[in-house]
């Protein structure tokens, strides 16, 4: 009973880490389409309060700045190349508050507009949650799932 796992083999990952940038690139753009798209499909079900799409729209506007840092910035290679210069890791810290801002505030929209006056709808409230979660998963899954090298 001691052998029973001897012949099974992991199979090589050598195609995913060559296609590494190709593949989180899809999946975070896929993330952040399907976000997008269930926002848009719960406001067109049942409208609400125009405000809170405020969570969405900073969370996407985070990611831009997120994306401006390179990797190398982060890791403190170059202090003088890119658009944002010696700047990158506030303006990096400053994306990410906002990502971390608009995922509290879509739970704070889901708890305290849909689950505890306990509407019998809460599909407006998931959703906003939905789509910061998303986005912010995306972003996670961008910064830290693509290599610089075969840019």
């Amino acid at each position: 009973m001691s052998g029973c796992f001897d012949q099974i083999h992991c199979p090589d990952f050598e195609a995913v880490t060559e296609r590494r940038n190709l593949l989180s690139s899809i999946t975070a753009g896929s993330l952040f389409f399907i976000g997008w798209w269930i926002i848009i499909d719960a406001a067109a079900k049942d409208p609400f309060e125009p405000a809170y799409h405020t969570p969405g729209a900073i969370a996407s506007f985070a990611l831009f700045m997120v994306n401006a840092v390179s990797n190398a910035q982060v890791r403190g290679e170059t202090y003088t190349t890119g658009c944002i210069g010696q700047t990158g890791k506030v303006w990096l810290l400053m994306g990410f508050v906002l990502l971390f801002g608009s995922l509290i505030a879509a739970s704070w929209i889901l708890f305290g507009s849909y689950v505890v006056p306990a509407k019998p709808d809460p599909w407006p409230g998931v959703a906003i949650f939905l789509q910061n979660a998303l986005i912010f998963f995306r972003q996670v899954i961008v910064l830290f799932g693509r290599t610089e090298e075969s840019w």
